[in-house]
């Protein structure tokens, strides 16, 4: 072995396989495909989700190159991995939610639940979903405190607290009680009743309300093959399967809150998510079944986040017990007899 070649050696951890696209790229096709959803939410509440926004985002990634700079480790805020969970974190949130708040969650997020693993590809859990999990047990009457839709021009001051479809079935109400909620008659047939939950134009966390938004998000990552379709796919499945056995509307199920959302982009995430395709399927099944047992029996009318980060606690399980074989060499015909 020459001394170039000697030089040229890299020694690193698995995996080996190297792929051509950089993480900075897939982290900027996330933010492309959060795009609709985000304007979307500013659209409909305003200068709270605006500033809620921006604040996440710069706390993130502010957060994160201080943190990287006090243990003497390189700057890495151009991948734009920080920018992702700051702009997610932002989206699961109330528009109404104080922007200190805000900021201490995307902090936490950045430096507990990423940093403190050992940064990008070392987490175990979603960093955005563990900083909504935080802040929804610290502060949970800023966390369920609910906008109605006031336009671009609202602010805090103009905003008026409402109940989300989703609390208002979970407090014992009904389709006609939602109706009512999204400025509907009461006597509104059921179409009309989703189709208003469809586009989003209601209560609810700044990206989670537009599922159509979401879904073209979603498109946008398949065709880009930034993510694979089998995690999204299982959870909404078995969350619509799942309600319906359980006596609950599948399709209200479905399209109101954070499902539709945390299925695309947090079951998806490369880190926090089984490698195999039959490790995303279960991850999926798990994550919906899940979602619908705390809906249902749970005081907190929302399970998407728990249901998510109890998944990706079993996430190195699913990876050991559903591993791809490499250099697998079958039993000749006739063998053992």
């Amino acid at each position: 072995m020459t001394e170039n070649e000697q030089s040229s050696l890299i020694l690193a951890s698995s995996p080996h396989i190297v792929s051509p696209v950089a993480t900075k790229q897939l982290m900027a096709n996330v933010l492309i495909a959060l795009a609709p959803a985000s304007i979307f939410g500013v659209f409909i509440f305003g200068v709270p989700a605006l500033l809620t926004i921006i604040v996440a985002v710069a706390a993130a990634v502010l957060g994160e190159a201080c943190f990287r700079r006090i243990i003497k480790q390189d700057i890495r805020t151009k991948d734009l991995s920080a920018a992702v969970t700051g702009l997610l974190l932002a989206l699961v949130l109330p528009p109404s939610t104080p922007l200190w708040i805000t900021a201490l969650g995307a902090i936490f997020a950045i430096v507990v639940a990423k940093e403190f693993f050992g940064g990008l590809g070392a987490n175990v859990f979603n960093p955005a979903l563990i900083g909504r999990a935080v802040l929804i047990m610290s502060f949970p009457a800023a966390l369920t405190t609910w906008q109605v839709p006031g336009g671009f021009g609202a602010s805090l001051s103009d905003a008026v607290s409402t109940a989300t479809p989703l609390n208002i079935i979970k407090q014992g109400g009904s389709i006609p009680d939602v109706a009512v909620s999204l400025g509907l008659n009461a006597s509104a047939d059921y179409g009309s009743v989703m189709g208003t939950l469809f586009f989003g134009n209601h209560g609810g966390c700044i990206g989670e309300t537009s599922i159509l938004l979401i879904l073209v998000g979603a498109v946008y990552l398949l065709i880009t093959k930034t993510i694979d379709w089998r995690a999204p796919a299982a959870m909404i499945a078995t969350t619509a399967l799942s309600s319906l056995l359980l006596g609950m509307d599948p399709l209200f199920t479905v399209i109101s809150g954070g499902v539709v959302f945390g299925a695309v982009f947090m079951a998806t995430d490369y880190v926090s998510a089984p490698l195999t395709a039959y490790g995303k399927l279960v991850f999926g099944f798990g994550a919906g079944l899940i979602t619908v047992l705390i809906r249902k029996w749970g005081n907190y009318p929302e399970g998407v986040t728990y249901g998510l980060l109890i998944m990706n606690a079993v996430t190195p399980f699913l990876n050991r017990l559903l591993q791809r074989k490499y250099g697998f060499v079958p039993k000749p015909k006739g063998a053992g007899k």
